[in-house]
C-alpha cells in the first residue's frame, strides 16, 4: 500500500509538471506570434499583480492599481489566457529591485516636424476640404469635405453610432432627407458623417469580427456614406474619471474617492461604497491599461494599437491617442498631459502613415482652458502632417467657458504659419518642437468639435468656424421623451399633448414621424412605454439636427451669420 501510495503522488507530480510546461510553451508561442503581444515584451500573467512596464516615470500617472485576480494583458483585439491555465507569479518584495523600477526617468520632446517626410504633407487625393463660401459677418463658413464614401456638408452634424448603430435607429430612416407638410424638400440629403466609437467597438465585438466583414462599412451594410471613428481614449479615461458631469459636479471627487481603498461609489445604493473593484485605469508613456467593462479583461490600448484597430475598422476619419484631463486638474499635470498627448499623437500619426488606406487623420488639439497650452497644440500638432482639425480635452464647466474658449482659439486656426516660423511670424523660431517646418494653410483643412453638439453650442460653434461636431444629445433626449423643435423643445410625457390630434411635433418639418404621427399618439406611445416610441422620436430628432445645419449653411451663404 505504502509504494502504490508513493507512485501515486510520483505519478501527480509529474502529470502536473508537464501541465505547467505546456503552458510555459504556449504561451511562449502566442507571446512571439500575436501581432500584438508581440510587442509587449514585458507582459507577466499574475493571480494579485500585473507588473507590465518595466519602469514608472514620475510623469506616468498609475490612476488606480490592480490587486485582484486578473488573466493577463490583452493587446488590442487578442483573447487573454483562460484563468485556469495561468501561472502564479507574485511580484518582486525587493525594496530596492521596486525602487529600480519606479526610477523616474526624463521624458522626451515629441518628434520635431521635419522628422516627417515632405510628401506626407502632400494633399491626399482621397480626402479634401473644399471652402465654398466664408461669411462676411463671423468666421462661419460653408464648405464640403470629399471623402471615400461620399461629401460632408460643413457645417454639419455627425450622429454617434456608438455600436455601429444608432440608439433606437435604422441608418435606412436617418440616411434620407424628407417633405415636409407643404410639400417641400428637405434641403439635405439626410445624415451623411457617423461616429463609431473604437473602445465600444474593441470589446464587442472585436477587431477580428469587423474585419472579417469587410470593415465598419460593409459590417454596418452603410457602403455610401462616411464614417468616422475615435482612439478609444476618451472612454478610457471616463473610467478613471467618472463622466464629464460626474467630475465637473463632485470636483473631481468621486473617482478618486471610489478607488480608495480599492472600493467604488455606487449610484443606485444613494452613493454609498460597495466591496466591488473599480476598472483599474494605468497610464504610462507606453499607452493606457484598462479594464474591460464587459468581462473584466485587462487590455492595454497603445498609439499604435489604436490607429491599428482602426484601419481594421476601415473608417474614413481616424483619430489619435490622446490623454483627456479632467477639468479639475493641477496646472503643471496639465502641462505633462498636454506634453504626453503631442508624443501619443505623433506615434499615433507615424503608425497611420505606413499604411494610409485612404483614411484620414485628424489631430486633437488639447489644453484645457490654458490659453498658453492650448496655444502651444495648436502650433505643434497643426505643424504635423494631419488631415484636419479636432477640438479636445476639457472645453469647460458650462456654454459660457466653451465659447469663450472657441472666441480665443479659433482665429488662431484662421492663420497661416510661414516656413520655419510661429504663428505669429515675429522672426522668433522657439526651440521647443513647436515651430513648424512648412507652409501651413490653417483655413484649408477642415476643424471638429469633439463631443458636443447639443444646439446652443451648435448655434456658436458654428459661428466660430467649427465645420463638424458630434453628439448623442438628439437620440438621448429623444429616449426620455423631449423632442426639438423650431419653437423649442416640447416635452412628450406632458398630458397637455394627449389630445393634440392632427398636430405633427413640428409643422415644418419633413421627417417619416411628423408626417404619419401627431402628438397625441407619441404621448400614448411614451406613456405606455413602447419601444416604437424611441424609434420615432430618434428619427425626428437626428433629422431635426439637420434641418438646423442646413438652415445655418443657408446663413452663412447670404452672410446674415
Amino acid at each position: 500500500m505504502k509504494f502504490v501510495h508513493i507512485t501515486g503522488l510520483i505519478l501527480m507530480t509529474t502529470t502536473t509538471m508537464i501541465m505547467a510546461l505546456t503552458t510555459t510553451i504556449r504561451r511562449h508561442v502566442v507571446h512571439q506570434h500575436h501581432p500584438i503581444l508581440r510587442r509587449v515584451p514585458n507582459y507577466h500573467h499574475g493571480r494579485r499583480r500585473i507588473v507590465h512596464f518595466s519602469t514608472l516615470s514620475d510623469s506616468d500617472t498609475e490612476i488606480s492599481s490592480s490587486t485582484a485576480d486578473d488573466d493577463g494583458i490583452d493587446g488590442v483585439g487578442s483573447v487573454s489566457s483562460d484563468s485556469s491555465n495561468s501561472q502564479s507569479t507574485k511580484p518582486s518584495t525587493n525594496k530596492s529591485s521596486k525602487s529600480r523600477r519606479r526610477q523616474p526617468k526624463q521624458s522626451s520632446p515629441p518628434p520635431h516636424p521635419s522628422t516627417f517626410h515632405p510628401s506626407t504633407y502632400s494633399p491626399r487625393p482621397f480626402f479634401h476640404f473644399e471652402i465654398i463660401h466664408q461669411s462676411t459677418k463671423s468666421l462661419a463658413r460653408v464648405g464640403r469635405i470629399h471623402t471615400p464614401h461620399g461629401i460632408i456638408d460643413t457645417p454639419g452634424y455627425v450622429a454617434v453610432a456608438t455600436n455601429g448603430a444608432l440608439k433606437g435607429v435604422d441608418f435606412r430612416d436617418a440616411d434620407v432627407g424628407g417633405v415636409n407638410s407643404k410639400g417641400v424638400m428637405s434641403d439635405h440629403d439626410g445624415q451623411q458623417l457617423v461616429f463609431s466609437n473604437t473602445y465600444h467597438l474593441l470589446l464587442q465585438p472585436g477587431t477580428e469580427v469587423v474585419e472579417g466583414a469587410g470593415g465598419l462599412h460593409k459590417f454596418m451594410n452603410r457602403r455610401d456614406r462616411p464614417l468616422i471613428t475615435d482612439s478609444g481614449g476618451f472612454q478610457v479615461f471616463s473610467l478613471a474619471y467618472g463622466s464629464v458631469h460626474e467630475e465637473l459636479s463632485t470636483g473631481g471627487e468621486l473617482k478618486r474617492a471610489s478607488t480608495k481603498g480599492n472600493r467604488k461609489t455606487s449610484h443606485a445604493n444613494g452613493g454609498s461604497p460597495t466591496t466591488s473593484s473599480p476598472p483599474p485605469v494605468k497610464v504610462t508613456e507606453e499607452g493606457v491599461v484598462f479594464r474591460s467593462y464587459r468581462d473584466g479583461r485587462k487590455f492595454l490600448l497603445t498609439p499604435e494599437s489604436t490607429v491599428q484597430a482602426q484601419k481594421s475598422f476601415g473608417a474614413d476619419i481616424i483619430i489619435p491617442l490622446d490623454e483627456l484631463p479632467p477639468y479639475h486638474i493641477d496646472p503643471k499635470a496639465l502641462g505633462d498631459s498636454v506634453e504626453r498627448t503631442h508624443r501619443w499623437e505623433a506615434r499615433s500619426l507615424n503608425e497611420h502613415l505606413k499604411n494610409v488606406k485612404e483614411q484620414a487623420m485628424y489631430c486633437v488639439i488639447h489644453g484645457g482652458l490654458s490659453r498658453e497650452l492650448r496655444k502651444k497644440s495648436m502650433d505643434y500638432l497643426t505643424s504635423l502632417p494631419f488631415d484636419g482639425y479636432a477640438i479636445g480635452g476639457s472645453l469647460g464647466k458650462d456654454g459660457g467657458e466653451l465659447m469663450e474658449l472657441l472666441e480665443w482659439m479659433m482665429p488662431l486656426l484662421n492663420e497661416n504659419v510661414v516656413e520655419g516660423g510661429d504663428s505669429n511670424d515675429d522672426g522668433n523660431d522657439d526651440d521647443d518642437n513647436t515651430a513648424p517646418t512648412v507652409p501651413v494653410d490653417r483655413r484649408s483643412k477642415p476643424r471638429h468639435l469633439l463631443g458636443i453638439a447639443d444646439e446652443p453650442s451648435i448655434l456658436g460653434a458654428v459661428k466660430n468656424g467649427i465645420d463638424t461636431m458630434d453628439s448623442c444629445y438628439p437620440t438621448r433626449i429623444a429616449r426620455h421623451g423631449t423632442l426639438l423643435t423650431r419653437k423649442g423643445k416640447i416635452h412628450i410625457k406632458s398630458g397637455k399633448h394627449s389630445k393634440e390630434y392632427g398636430v405633427p411635433i413640428d409643422e415644418e418639418c419633413g421627417c417619416s414621424t411628423c408626417q404619419r404621427y401627431d402628438r397625441a399618439y407619441l404621448w400614448h406611445l411614451f406613456k405606455a412605454k413602447e419601444p416604437v416610441f424611441m424609434q420615432l422620436a430618434a428619427i425626428h430628432n437626428i433629422h431635426y439636427m439637420n434641418d438646423l445645419m442646413a438652415r445655418q449653411r443657408q446663413l452663412i451663404l447670404e452672410d446674415k451669420l
